[in-house]
């Protein structure tokens, strides 16, 4: 509502596990009032929350190049507040800083997001391409509130900091051999894929109940190949590893409104839009991306109990019920991940 007069840093984790949108949501509404695009500068770093402020080295089983956190704020956030608040010389802040991972190294760019929107498309026999399948099809698992999908491998002790602090990032073949997840990935890739920005959902499903969960994981699966562990310090070889790049949870009942929430009509295809984390990373040559959906993300988010009902927190024991999802995909009904590609 102002005029913007004050310089702005932005910072936030692109692991962020306690508030990824924060910061990215301030610079959308800050941005179209930079005129100059000098004031407001938006900053992507590949921590946890409150990395920035701790050692940069590495985050669970990843490695970065150097303290990322003491770079940022030696070459970057000392010279902003010392021109800003001590007349030192200006040091020419870029208007967005951002580290790709996969590749581990800084880079500016002139605003945010930077990738272009193309469809990654989930396809049959659990494969998924930049070709948009002909064929209308489904993939389906039942959803049981008794038997949640874990967000991280049990025993979970939400009080652990080992466990909490790198919980974005954990390797997602814990879940792999569940049946109540669905999946779909690429071919090894022949060539970089590098995405700027946040990927948004299109996905189209169904329910057998009405209400749902719908957990969308985008993830970079590594190459079994792998000649050594990538990391230090007894962490994980990187073989094989399933990296989760962005999650996010959409509840059902909000798919045509927020403020009036409704039930779900048993077996309708729905279409569900939402985004993702925004990040920078690069899947490299002989990786593959990986899409994850499933139902519950448990304890991290409460337990749907798949009836509709005015209030979930006074969901009775009767109101849980299983529930059979449908992942729809290809024609007219093409569920899709769109990433933020760039050259």
């Amino acid at each position: 509502a102002r005029p913007l007069t004050v310089p702005v840093m932005l910072e936030v984790g692109q692991w962020d596990q306690e508030d990824s949108y924060g910061a990215p949501a301030v610079y959308r509404a800050l941005e179209p009032k930079d005129t100059n695009n000098d004031k407001v500068t938006l900053v992507i770093g590949p921590w946890r929350h409150s990395g920035a402020n701790h050692g940069g080295w590495s985050l669970g089983a990843l490695d970065f190049a150097g303290d990322t956190a003491r770079e940022w704020r030696v070459k970057w956030l000392k010279p902003f507040f010392d021109h800003h608040l001590k007349d030192a010389p200006d040091p020419r802040t870029p208007p967005v800083l951002t580290y790709a991972t996969g590749i581990n190294e800084w880079q500016t760019s002139p605003h945010w997001p930077m990738g272009t929107a193309t469809p990654l498309y989930l396809g049959a026999s659990g494969t998924a391409g930049f070709v948009k399948p002909a064929a209308v099809g489904h993939d389906e698992y039942v959803s049981d509130p008794a038997h949640p999908v874990p967000f991280i491998p049990r025993p979970i002790d939400m009080s652990d900091a080992t466990q909490w602090k790198p919980w974005l990032v954990h390797d997602q073949r814990f879940v792999s051999d569940r049946p109540d997840i669905a999946a779909w990935k690429t071919a090894p890739l022949d060539k970089p894929v590098h995405i700027m920005g946040a990927p948004q959902v299109e996905l189209f499903a169904s329910t057998s109940g009405t209400d749902s969960d719908w957990v969308v994981k985008l993830i970079d699966v590594y190459p079994n190949d792998v000649p050594e562990p990538a990391n230090q310090g007894g962490r994980p070889s990187m073989a094989g590893y399933e990296l989760p790049i962005g999650i996010e949870i959409f509840r059902g009942r909000y798919v045509k409104s927020f403020s009036k929430p409704t039930a779900l009509t048993p077996g309708k295809v729905e279409h569900y839009t939402w985004a993702l984390p925004n990040v920078n990373h690069v899947f490299l040559p002989g990786h593959r991306i990986m899409v994850q959906v499933q139902s519950s993300l448990f304890p991290l988010y409460d337990r749907n109990p798949q009836t509709f009902v005015p209030n979930i927190m006074y969901a009775k024991a009767g109101d849980y019920h299983a529930a059979t999802q449908r992942v729809w995909r290809g024609g007219t009904q093409a569920s899709a991940i769109m990433l933020p590609v760039v050259p």
